[in-house]
């Protein structure tokens, strides 16, 4: 029998899941209202003329043409660092998954220092006769910087599946007769299919989102009409219809991935402990692979790295302000932490509702919990704003209404953290704290917390990372002359100063990157460990008939 302590979890929990939950969709819920207040005859004027049409289109061809080129990439570059005897393999992994630590307009700065007019190439080419290159710009520049910077959403996943892929099932396509290139499209393809469609789902919201790189490689996109009404525009009403239309987008890439997807699942047929793939010999094509991964790793890491070097040392040499000012990094640190903090606070009630108390609430708060998933951060942004102006003007431009913005925008992240270390922890242990005389609080801080701990803190630097990087937000939501290193990189290269963005640059990417190495890091490391128990336990059961080894295993 439970303690009657325990009792009063639920609605408690409840309550507190539906106001996360409410604030969560109030950005949505503004626009559609904001929409409705217009009038339908104007709205769909706005959201049916060419412009919106000719918007339409070059979102949608920019998202589907960055996804498909970073499933291209991604593929072979899991194998090759997962199955293969590549060289330095090791640092390729960690190396090929950093330059997701490079925000996406820093990576057009960067390209733009590098082969953008005024740029490292055209000083070279300068002495050739060639005056001005202006080719970065356009749909080709922000395909190129988008799919270098969100490729690794798709390795990532990819490379995941393949660790859980039984290795005897391509054995057994071998020994059946099939040759290599068939066993990987009816065999290992198959496996991978929930990888990358994972990933693919991450890349195309991160390009329907994104506003930087659009921006800065003049590109139109939703993001860049967006902002662009917002700022020049007198009457904003229709900045919200396109804001509507570009949160319907995303829904329906969400509902698209979802039927794509469908219901298979696959298994590993021997569980936790079935072995690892053999490591295949890449023989004479060994270097030329080699080649081609570092190329992918020189023009996304090492041509950034490089053009912000190059201009921190011009601007040195000029004499300009290139480090950014303390109060940059302290305002970029600050804003972080509390949107990291409020964020898992905000994200516990949701993730113990639906772990502890499943039910009709619990799928309605965590589904409006999520829904800033499929807000980019210019919409959430765009609807603050609105609703700050006119219904909570002492709230309007201010630390808190940022922090808001950040929690709605990466709730989902601190839900899916916390809610994978709740799993893992058995109710009875929080229970027998209460039957010991602890109280919800007490039996909180004491046992559950404790025990949850990896999970709040991968949430929050998660979080924090995200709030690190994240632009349009910042940009419309920050207090009058509050800056951060995001927009302090934003403002100098929107005025042609790429040296005095550089440091700023320099210190965001070295700020976000050592975290991001340190994870691959330990997760190559766990897989390490997990490989030498695997084979440690194959050993150890070789030759012991499977009965005895059921009937000797602890109940």
């Amino acid at each position: 029998m439970r303690s009657p302590r325990v009792q009063w979890d639920a609605p408690v929990l409840r309550l507190l899941g539906l106001l996360v939950a409410v604030g969560a969709a109030l950005p949505l819920s503004y626009l559609i209202w904001r929409v409705w207040e217009l009038g339908w005859s104007d709205s769909w004027e706005i959201a049916s003329s060419a412009r919106t049409r000719s918007l339409l289109a070059s979102t949608l061809v920019l998202a589907v043409s960055v996804t498909a080129a970073s499933v291209a990439i991604s593929v072979p570059v899991a194998w090759l660092t997962i199955r293969t005897d590549l060289p330095l393999r090791r640092t390729l992994l960690v190396a090929t998954s950093l330059p997701l630590a490079i925000p996406t307009y820093v990576g057009s700065y960067a390209m733009i220092g590098a082969f953008g007019p005024r740029g490292m190439l055209q000083g070279f080419l300068e002495r050739f006769g060639v005056q001005r290159l202006d080719g970065i710009y356009g749909f080709w520049g922000a395909f190129i910087v988008l799919t270098l910077f969100s490729y690794p959403y798709v390795l990532l996943t990819v490379r995941a599946a393949y660790r859980r892929i039984d290795p005897s099932l391509e054995e057994v396509a071998r020994t059946l007769g099939s040759g290599g290139i068939a066993t990987f499209w009816k065999v290992v393809l198959p496996q991978l299919k929930p990888g990358i469609m994972a990933g693919s789902l991450l890349v195309a919201l991160y390009t329907l989102s994104d506003f930087g790189a659009v921006a800065m490689l003049r590109y139109d996109t939703f993001t860049r009409a967006i902002y662009t009404q917002y700022q020049g525009a007198l009457n904003r009403s229709s900045a919200a219809v396109l804001g509507l239309m570009l949160v319907i987008l995303t829904i329906g890439v969400l509902t698209g991935e979802q039927r794509l997807r469908g219901k298979t699942q696959t298994y590993r047929l021997h569980g936790g402990g079935g072995r690892s793939a053999t490591t295949a010999r890449l023989g004479p094509w060994r270097w030329p692979a080699f080649v081609a991964v570092m190329s992918l790793v020189s023009l996304a890491l090492v041509v950034p790295m490089s053009v912000i070097g190059y201009w921190l040392w011009r601007g040195l040499r000029a004499g300009e302000p290139v480090w950014p000012a303390w109060a940059l990094i302290t305002n970029s640190l600050t804003v972080s932490a509390l949107g990291a903090v409020v964020t898992v606070l905000a994200a516990w009630p949701v993730a113990l509702l639906a772990v502890r108390h499943p039910g009709i609430v619990a799928r309605l708060v965590e589904r409006l919990s999520w829904s800033g998933y499929a807000l980019p951060g210019i919409v959430v942004a765009l609807a603050l704003v609105f609703f700050g102006a006119q219904r909570v003007p002492w709230a309007y431009q201010t630390t808190g209404m940022l922090v808001a913005a950040y929690v709605v925008l990466f709730l989902p992240q601190a839900i899916g953290a916390l809610r994978a270390s709740l799993i893992q922890v058995t109710p009875s242990v929080e229970e027998a704290a209460r039957m010991l005389g602890s109280g919800p609080l007490t039996s909180f801080w004491r046992v559950l917390l404790p025990l949850t701990r990896s999970g709040v803190v991968a949430g929050g630097a998660l979080v924090f990372l995200t709030a690190m990087k994240e632009l349009p937000a910042t940009l419309l939501l920050s207090p009058t002359g509050f800056s951060t290193l995001a927009t302090r990189i934003w403002n100098a290269t929107a005025e042609g100063f790429l040296s005095r963005s550089a440091g700023a640059a320099l210190a965001l990417v070295a700020m976000s990157s050592i975290p991001m190495g340190i994870l691959v890091w330990r997760e190559e490391r766990r897989q390490g460990v997990t490989t030498s128990q695997r084979a440690s336990s194959a050993k150890a059961t070789d030759g012991i008939p499977v009965e005895r080894t059921l009937t000797d295993s602890p109940r």
